[in-house]
């Protein structure tokens, strides 16, 4: 963002300390005991409950909202983390109208799911908040395994195998760990440094060390990796953004929405972060959204989503879409950018309507121009380029069954694998699922 700071539409402190933080507080309030026992009591306990197998880690929800409902939220918690160990942050950020709450039978039958999220968050935060861990450690195995990425993925893998009393040693490229929770998720989902705390809290099941300014390909190697470690997991991430390929990115104050994410999530002071006029964003996914609606909150004048395709198509979930709507985000659909203007910065962003056809995507002739002094990308990330020698596939690490590639030794999961949809929730998943393998793999 300094290049964004020679601007002078771009400008630091345009709204009051105050209204930022207002705008930046809890966007869903934890429940209280009361609320918590109303929800639970509109559970129909299902026996062969939807809602279960909508969920990427197979969470027994009927039971833990049961043992909520019955007065026992610690058991319901660890109901939820013997499933997902990240069930805090995953009750914060998950899609969950597109997932549990999506398939529960209330919202079939009145159009109001039960609030499984929001229970979730209720029972995990009550026992996270509680002296200890809950989990002990098996017997030492005297097997040393090597994370490298310490989001979601590589955090449930690396709990997974110290529970079951391997040594794991996290290497993350950062300055500290976290991945997508801590740099890449909007700030009033996370609030008061959940994602750190959380971690803090996942180590101390013990036997778990995690090196942060460890990049593979770096200060790693992955053949060093796999002669030094009885087993290797790989959860990189993707570390480079897609490009518009219009010619003209280099253009000044153009950037990737992560970047804007991820340093509007460090900032010690929301004060301190420039922000445009009118900010474009290119984008259809929760990326897309988290930075159109937080440049928003940061006193944008007028931002707009841009999307190639139809509403139908974006993976930002309807639920997200009608919140960057409720927050004064301008959403525009099948429209593509073809060119950038401006001199020495972007001043607009000249777009031309799509259509869907047989074929795939249709460029028309019909064009418009929005007026844009901040442009951020958020179409997509890739693999910065392959970590070794795994196999790819649809450019990220080919994988079969739990994450195992075509190396020995080497695992892969969150989303640097292929085959996965780029969730929070489903990293844990995968992380959780490989480490269980790994652990076979070096069993006797």
């Amino acid at each position: 963002m300094s290049q964004a700071r020679l601007s002078p539409g771009i400008v630091p402190g345009r709204l009051a300390p105050e209204d930022l933080a207002l705008n930046f507080r809890d966007i869903a309030p934890p429940l209280t005991a009361h609320e918590a026992q109303v929800a639970a009591d509109r559970c129909y306990f299902c026996h062969d409950a939807p809602c279960i197998t909508a969920c990427p880690t197979a969470i027994d929800i009927p039971l833990f909202i049961r043992q909520i409902a019955t007065g026992t939220p610690d058991a319901a918690a660890m109901t939820i983390f013997h499933a997902n160990i990240l069930g805090g942050m995953c009750a914060r950020v998950c899609p969950t109208e597109n997932l549990c709450e999506g398939a529960c039978v209330r919202m079939e039958a009145e159009g109001r799911p039960v609030e499984i999220g929001a229970l979730q968050r209720h029972a995990t935060d009550g026992l996270m908040a509680r002296p200890g861990h809950p989990f002990r450690r098996g017997a030492p195995t005297g097997r040393r395994i090597a994370v490298v990425g310490a989001g979601p993925a590589g955090l449930s893998c690396a709990h997974r195998l110290a529970a079951k009393g391997h040594e794991v040693v996290i290497f993350e490229a950062r300055d500290k760990p976290g991945g997508l929770n801590e740099y890449g998720i909007a700030s009033y989902k996370t609030v008061d440094g959940f994602a750190q705390a959380e971690i803090e809290w996942l180590l101390g099941i013990g036997g778990i060390t995690i090196e942060t300014g460890k990049a593979l390909g770096r200060d790693l190697t992955l053949e060093g990796l796999t002669a030094d470690y009885d087993a290797v997991f790989l959860a990189i991430g993707l570390g480079a953004t897609n490009a518009l390929r219009t010619g003209d990115e280099g253009i000044g104050n153009v950037g990737d929405a992560v970047d804007f994410i991820a340093e509007l999530r460090q900032a010690a002071d929301l004060a301190g972060l420039a922000v445009g006029r009118d900010v474009v964003v290119i984008g259809g996914g929760m990326t897309a959204v988290d930075a159109a609606v937080q440049s928003k909150l940061l006193g944008a004048e007028n931002v707009t989503m841009v999307y190639r395709r139809g509403q139908d198509r974006m993976t930002a979930s309807r639920h997200e879409q009608d919140h960057a709507s409720a927050s004064g985000v301008r959403i525009i659909h099948n429209a593509a950018p073809v060119a950038i203007h401006g001199d020495g910065a972007v001043a607009e962003v000249e777009f031309c309507y799509t259509e869907d056809s047989p074929e795939g995507l249709v460029m028309t002739d019909q064009r418009f121009r929005l007026k844009a002094d901040q442009l951020f990308r958020a179409i997509g990330q890739r693999l910065d380029e392959a970590p070794g020698s795994p196999a790819l596939e649809g450019g990220k690490i080919a994988v079969t069954g739990p994450g195992r590639t075509s190396l020995d030794k080497v695992w892969a999961g969150g989303d640097c694998a292929a085959g996965g949809d780029d969730l929070t929730v489903t990293a844990v998943a995968q992380g959780r699922d490989a480490a269980e393998d790994i652990h076979l793999s070096l069993s006797p």
